[in-house]
């Protein structure tokens, strides 16, 4: 097992004086059905934070667009009036990510199923993998996929891929992910206390950084946005979705530790305030990076 050591990548990320939007990246995230709409607000506010280049949310409670109102950068659209094929083909996302907030209902399993054949970086969380659990022939389209896949599952989501309880997964961190990574196919998350990450071939990857104050609902909404983000500035920076992931995971849990330094937790830590402090953490290691000479 490898300590996670991913800052360095954000040098990767660096722009050009002449940067512009299309070199950052499209993400499209998808679910925030009734009840549940925050947590799709909160992975697009980590989007925007982390640098995405714009941020789509594809909504499934129309009603719940206001929530959004003091974020107008955000677009936001009713997964109701068009088709996933047609929302694909009139957006042209980079990256997708599929889960918070989503519920498991039939616009859901549509939704995930056209996640999977779309040609591109996936993400997939929360509820997105709940269905996977549940529909073996997705979790078959999963294994098969072309293009890279992160998945991000909580003990919780882990035990129900893999059919035991979620005290198996925490009683053998390690063994819980290299199964669910042979399982999948893709890149995994184990979240948690020191989350792990690995992906087929490679070693496992265990986070160091984060606190107590990361234990409220919310915070995994915000690492989907984060590595979505990330993986769509990556496809024009040379970063792939390995690398976004990891990176993703360690920026998310220094966020953490800079709001528990400057005296914002442990106790009532905000995944909101979370999505300011991914930015702050990027652009203070840019800024403290040595310029080169051109």
């Amino acid at each position: 097992m490898q300590t996670l050591d991913a800052l360095k990548l954000i040098d990767s990320l660096k722009r050009a004086e002449t940067a512009h939007k299309g070199d950052n990246g499209k993400v499209l995230l998808i679910g925030g059905a009734a009840s549940m709409a925050g947590a799709l607000v909160l992975a697009a506010k980590a989007s925007l934070y982390s640098g995405a280049g714009w941020t789509i949310l594809m909504m499934f409670d129309a009603a719940s667009a206001h929530l959004v109102s003091d974020q107008p950068e955000l677009m936001v659209h009713d997964a109701h009036l068009m088709s996933p094929h047609e929302a694909l083909q009139a957006i042209q996302p980079d990256v997708m990510a599929i889960g918070p907030g989503m519920g498991q209902g039939p616009l859901a399993q549509e939704w995930l199923l056209a996640a999977l054949h779309w040609q591109g970086p996936l993400i997939i969380d929360a509820d997105g993998l709940n269905i996977l659990a549940s529909k073996g022939e997705l979790l078959n389209i999963l294994r098969t996929r072309s293009h890279p896949t992160t998945l991000t599952p909580h003990p919780g989501e882990a035990a129900r891929l893999l059919s035991c309880t979620a005290e198996a997964v925490q009683c053998d961190r390690a063994e819980a992910i290299s199964k669910l990574t042979q399982l999948t196919q893709c890149h995994v998350v184990l979240k948690g206390h020191r989350s792990l990450i690995m992906s087929v071939g490679l070693d496992i990857h265990e986070c160091m950084s984060g606190n107590a104050g990361m234990a409220v609902g919310g915070m995994g909404d915000v690492l989907t946005g984060c590595i979505a983000a990330l993986a769509a500035q990556g496809l024009h920076h040379g970063l792939d979705l390995w690398q976004a992931t990891c990176l993703g995971v360690e920026l998310h849990a220094r966020a953490a530790d800079m709001m528990l330094e400057e005296g914002l937790g442990p106790i009532g830590m905000t995944p909101s305030e979370l999505t300011v402090y991914l930015r702050k953490v990027l652009n203070q290691h840019l800024g403290s990076s040595p310029k080169t000479s051109t």
